[in-house]
């Protein structure tokens, strides 16, 4: 693929990239062969590797429909990855043209075509910014003046966190996310798990560490706990099909089988 304009030389081709492997998976362009050699790789062990991604993205676009429904009109996408069709802005803008997003992201290359793909958006923004840093997110987020801190926001965490080691501490950084929100904010966050899991898919996700986003799996616990104090809506934090489905026929006979959890929680007070 042609590199896009203004793509920091520095990048690494020699690794893959976790946002161009879920690029890959989703069906989009902008990946590279090394990255295309892993995602085979690891679908070879897992083949419904791509439907748990397209899975994955299935309820982040149902999860902001119901934000925007509860009257959410601006979004911060942390771990955001590549533009592919069904991102927010287009799920948002979609329903209330005046909808602002942000994104964020860890990956330049994500980044660069981000900021290629949203040139002449001006209620879109793009940071390069890790989730191990959510106070420097913040900060970039309120200079680019595209969202109003004093009003409610929803905060996007699909597929990210698992990103972050038990030891950069990730109950903190949501501390700190879900201290900067105004009350009625809302929060989605999908994240893998290990519960219910077959080998091969615990064996696949284990192939995350040959990318510089090595995942970690999480319980249902602790998961939940991600979402603090906040109030968490029904049905809960359940498997990523069984949330609030657009129909009975969408859920899978085994909703597990996608290795993944999602949960979304609304901030009705100052947690005690």
């Amino acid at each position: 693929m042609q590199m896009p304009d203004g793509l920091p030389a520095e990048i690494d081709l020699s690794r893959p990239s976790a946002a161009r492997v879920y690029d890959y998976f989703l069906g989009g362009a902008h990946n590279f062969e090394i990255d295309r050699q892993l995602a085979e790789q690891i679908a070879g062990m897992t083949p419904n590797l791509a439907a748990t991604m397209r899975a994955g993205r299935d309820f982040l676009r149902r999860a902001v429909r119901v934000l925007l429904e509860n009257g959410i009109d601006q979004f911060l996408d942390i771990g955001s990855g590549i533009p592919t069709v069904g991102n927010v802005h287009e799920v948002a803008q979609g329903a209330n043209p005046k909808a602002r997003v942000v994104y964020v992201d860890i990956d330049p290359v994500a980044v660069a075509h981000s900021r290629e793909l949203l040139a002449g958006n001006e209620l879109t923004g793009v940071i390069h910014g890790d989730l191990r840093e959510p106070e420097r997110i913040l900060a970039e987020a309120r200079e680019l003046g595209l969202l109003d801190f004093n009003r409610p926001l929803g905060i996007l965490l699909a597929g990210v966190v698992h990103f972050v080691g038990d030891t950069d501490r990730p109950g903190e950084i949501l501390r700190t996310l879900r201290s900067a929100a105004a009350p009625g904010s809302y929060l989605v966050i999908s994240h893998s798990t290990f519960e219910d899991q077959p080998q091969e898919m615990l064996d696949a996700q284990r192939l995350s560490a040959r990318t510089d986003t090595e995942i970690t799996l999480r319980s249902r616990a602790e998961v939940t706990g991600f979402f603090g104090d906040w109030t968490i809506l029904e049905p809960g934090v359940v498997h990523m099909p069984l949330w609030r489905p657009d129909a009975p026929s969408d859920v899978d006979a085994n909703p597990e089988r996608f290795g993944a959890f999602g949960g979304v929680a609304r901030y009705d007070e100052h947690p005690g």
